[in-house]
């Protein structure tokens, strides 16, 4: 496979059919079980390729979640976590025997390899995003490139449809105008994966800063006074 360029023409904010289908018809939310209703934002980013294919990428919210806690990306950092994860799809899995036929993925595997994942224990935060940031750049190398389409090109296809919208200068501004990553939330993945990398090759006691999931710790636990 060589290298894949696709262009941005939209973006747009959906939501998952969790709180659709709990919803009673007419009924008020109050009425609902809430374990039953947890819809997510969904951003779905419009794609076209150089064949004029059009496609739409969806990334669940909590992606952007999940990639602060796994590399210690600033919650506010919306450029990188726009950037990995419009890319990141460009990233083979070493196990996929079609790279054995596709030179792009075997560069960026043979380029990569030892580098740290998310889930390597004993390095720093600094150091996994590095090795992240790296992948990512070895994708726009060899494998796939996300580019904007241009303005006018945007501002013409509105035009066309009859739609009374103006293409703003940044396609993907509807994500970095609304979204907001909770850095609570972000917090609370940290642990739970500073947990797993830790008790992957070793028995560890819990404390308060690395604890397992749902789990709330007394002083009496971890040795403290009352």
């Amino acid at each position: 496979m060589s290298q894949q360029t696709l262009q941005v023409w939209d973006a747009e904010l959906g939501y998952s059919r969790v709180a659709l289908e709990a919803r009673p018809d007419g009924g008020p939310v109050a009425e609902v079980d809430p374990s039953t209703v947890g819809a997510e934002p969904m951003w779905g980013v419009w794609m076209t390729n150089a064949e004029g294919g059009v496609g739409v990428m969806v990334m669940p919210h909590s992606l952007f979640e999940w990639r602060c806690a796994e590399y210690g990306i600033d919650p506010d950092d919306l450029d990188t976590l726009l950037d990995v994860a419009l890319h990141e799809p460009g990233i083979p899995h070493p196990d996929d025997p079609g790279t054995q036929v596709d030179p792009a993925a075997a560069a960026i595997l043979e380029q990569t390899r030892g580098l740290p994942t998310w889930a390597t224990p004993g390095v720093s935060a600094k150091t996994r995003l590095e090795a992240h940031l790296e992948r990512i750049r070895l994708v726009k190398q060899h494998r796939l490139l996300v580019e904007m389409a241009p303005r006018p090109e945007r501002q013409g296809a509105l035009d066309f449809v009859g739609a009374a919208r103006v293409a703003p200068v940044d396609p993907l501004e509807p994500i970095r105008g609304q979204a907001r990553i909770d850095p609570i939330r972000v917090a609370s993945k940290a642990m739970a994966l500073d947990w797993r990398r830790e008790t992957t090759a070793r028995t560890v006691r819990p404390n308060f800063t690395l604890k397992p999931p749902l789990t709330f710790l007394s002083a009496a636990e971890t040795g403290g006074g009352a």
